[in-house]
């Protein structure tokens, strides 16, 4: 019985990274996408450029 806790407590253990990492990579897509949006409404087409490769690269 030990050995089967050990195992689902280290299930549970990546099922709740994988929810964080989700949750993580979410945020900074919203957060990018944002960014994105300020920039394109200002005409910053430097900020755009970096924001856009930064976005590719979360992906």
């Amino acid at each position: 019985m030990d050995k089967m806790k050990v195992n689902y407590e280290a299930m549970l253990g990546l099922v709740a990274e994988l929810v964080l990492d989700e949750a993580v990579l979410k945020f900074q897509t919203n957060q990018l996408n944002s960014a994105i949006d300020k920039a394109l409404a200002s005409g910053d087409e430097d900020t755009f450029h970096r924001l856009v490769k930064q976005l590719n690269e979360l992906k």
